[in-house]
């Protein structure tokens, strides 16, 4: 096994621990336990910390993506319909863990942290991007239509993630 293969393997591990845990749990020692080495070691493969909680992100980020794709609709929907359609990925309980994750890279930005900012801007813009890829639309509305499904289907995480799962099922129609 390669040292990129072992890496790749670690990145699997952290993964589900920052799935299970959240970021904020996520310390040196905490990471190295659930990926069955030393922190020491995870040093040998990440230059730092924060490398290794970027790299875990777009692991995350990465494994989402591939979701959605499997979840895509087979044709363009127009706004409404693709709304209902992704609602449900992101409200069910095998979609909240990346959601937890995603409100905490939010919340973490939100308060100065550039990794995580970083990270919720390439997360957010390829969702954008994914989109507007999936939305039957014209051309000149497609990219504000992109804009208004993130932003509302955002607001039905958040709405969970507040205990107004209902609101938030009502909202998503």
């Amino acid at each position: 096994m390669t040292a990129e293969d072992r890496r790749d393997a670690l990145l699997d591990r952290l993964a589900d621990h920052m799935l299970a845990f959240g970021i904020g749990a996520s310390s040196l020692r905490a990471l190295a336990k659930a990926a069955g080495t030393s922190d020491r070691m995870l040093l040998y493969y990440f230059r730092d910390k924060d490398e290794l909680v970027a790299a875990t992100l777009e692991r995350i980020a990465a494994r989402f993506s591939g979701a959605l794709d499997a979840f895509a609709p087979a044709q363009p929907l127009p706004f409404d319909a693709m709304l209902k359609h992704l609602a449900p990925v992101l409200l069910d309980e095998a979609g909240w863990p990346y959601m937890r994750v995603w409100l905490e890279i939010a919340s973490r930005s939100a308060s100065g942290d550039k990794a995580c900012r970083a990270a919720g801007e390439a997360i957010g813009r390829g969702f954008h991007t994914w989109g507007a890829a999936h939305l039957d639309s014209s051309t000149d509305r497609r990219e504000r239509e992109a804009a208004r499904l993130f932003a509302m289907l955002e607001g039905l995480v958040l709405l969970k993630a507040l205990g107004l799962e209902d609101v938030s099922r009502t909202a998503a129609g």
